[in-house]
């Protein structure tokens, strides 16, 4: 291939010196027997490692399939090595390769195309780690845009040559400047490690959750520490591989302090009143508490800067950590306490009101969510009314007495069926009008 090219742009010209060594390259393979060895070399590798697999895939899979229903580190690392069988081949195929290699390169001192053959493996290894193995959105997208890319640059011998080129090409930001390797190293890097703090985060928060024999704030409070030390310590490697010094950061982190002394100073405030709550356990997630501003609802999600409290009617309110520290909060649940409710009846004049405080105190006591401790129900005398005689009935439940839970209206439907049972009157308002006419003149 002899082609006069001199009045072409440059990128053809490279281009056509591209295709000038490919086809010399192939050429040379075509020609030589030790290319031919080389080839044969990868058909009996590739052919080796499918029997090889076809045989050990039944007694595997016997070994690593765990028992129905097992949920412990064992049986899940089994699993994971079963998602991982389709790799068998190629990775096997690679192996054998590699024996194959040292071979050739002995005998003929030459394993160039051996070598492509074993880069192509990999290749394979990748694709189906990709398609077939990861399931998480996140990996599959890195896999299929960041690791095939890279894996087919590296099969075809171009990665090196790729690197290089990067790692020249620097850019400045002010005072420092980075080479585009560097930083397309850390955007991969950082990606991973945050992903990987992410679910190490959340592996630990279940565990965390689960230790029943913990107080509901010491658990956050775990959970909360342990996801700053998972990130700090991704961040720190992160620095590390991007190549930026930790000393450099003193600066950062003086204007970061000189931030949170003015902008950021609520901020800082929050933060510090939510890990006081944890450490105090004054309010927790299930509680059902009550703002100074007369809101109410129960804790349902707790964040470095606010906590979240859903109403009955499902609606969402964000309160700032300081606010409940620095203003009045009632908290009705307080760890699982009792609250006390009373709902108010009347009766007739014409009852004998000393039957009533026994009658109606055993009716409310029949009502499952009604306690005994630390008071049975209680049925006082309130006054006499203008049209009966008004009473009053206390009680105690565990919870609040709205959304699902309907004590007060649950008490006055047995409180009126035990009255009607007792032939007991319930007043209601009588007036009497006289109708008078004027005298005939």
């Amino acid at each position: 291939m002899d082609f006069d090219l001199s009045d072409q742009p440059q990128i053809v010209q490279q281009a056509a010196g591209y295709a000038q060594q490919g086809y010399d390259l192939a050429m040379t393979w075509l020609l030589s027997p030790a290319a031919w060895s080389q080839f044969a070399l990868l058909v009996v590798a590739y052919l080796l490692a499918i029997y090889v697999t076809r045989r050990l895939r039944a007694p595997l899979t016997r070994v690593l399939t765990p028992q129905d229903g097992a949920t412990d580190m064992l049986s899940s690392a089994r699993r994971f090595l079963l998602m991982g069988f389709p790799l068998l081949l190629p990775l096997l195929a690679y192996l054998f390769t590699g024996i194959g290699e040292q071979v050739t390169r002995s005998v003929f001192g030459s394993g160039a195309v051996i070598a492509f053959g074993k880069r192509l493996f990999l290749f394979l290894a990748a694709r189906i780690l990709v398609r077939e193995i990861i399931k998480d959105p996140f990996l599959k997208v890195l896999g299929r845009y960041v690791l095939l890319p890279v894996a087919a640059l590296y099969a075809l011998g171009l990665l090196d040559d790729l690197i290089l080129r990067l790692s020249e090409t620097t850019i400045a930001l002010g005072n420092i400047s980075f080479s585009v390797m560097a930083l397309l190293r850390g955007l991969i890097a950082g990606s991973l490690l945050f992903w990987l703090g992410r679910w190490s985060n959340d592996q630990s928060a279940a565990y965390i959750n689960k230790q029943e024999e913990m107080r509901p704030a010491t658990r956050q409070l775990a959970a909360k520490a342990a996801e700053l030390v998972i990130f700090g310590i991704a961040f720190i490697v992160l620095m590390n591989i991007m190549g930026v010094p930790l000393t450099s950061l003193a600066v950062l982190g003086g204007a970061i302090g000189v931030g949170l002394g003015f902008g950021l100073q609520k901020i800082a405030s929050n933060y510090i009143s939510g890990v006081i709550l944890l450490l105090e356990g004054q309010a927790t997630v299930g509680d059902y508490v009550e703002l100074d501003n007369g809101e109410s609802g129960t804790i349902v999600k707790t964040t470095a800067r606010a906590m979240i409290l859903e109403t009955f009617d499902g609606r969402w309110i964000v309160v700032p950590n300081e606010d409940f520290i620095t203003t009045r909060v009632i908290n009705y649940s307080d760890q699982g306490s009792a609250n006390r409710y009373e709902v108010d009846f009347s009766v007739s004049y014409d009852t004998d009101i000393n039957l009533i405080p026994d009658i109606v105190a055993a009716a409310v006591a029949k009502h499952p969510g009604v306690l005994n401790d630390p008071e049975p129900p209680d049925v006082e005398l309130r006054g006499f009314g203008e049209s009966g005689i008004d009473f009053g009935v206390e009680f105690w439940v565990n919870g609040i007495d709205d959304g699902k839970n309907k004590y007060a209206s649950d008490v006055l439907f047995l409180i009126w069926n035990a009255l009607k049972e007792n032939n007991i009157e319930i007043p209601y308002p009588r007036r009497v009008i006289e109708m008078r006419t004027a005298p005939e003149a």
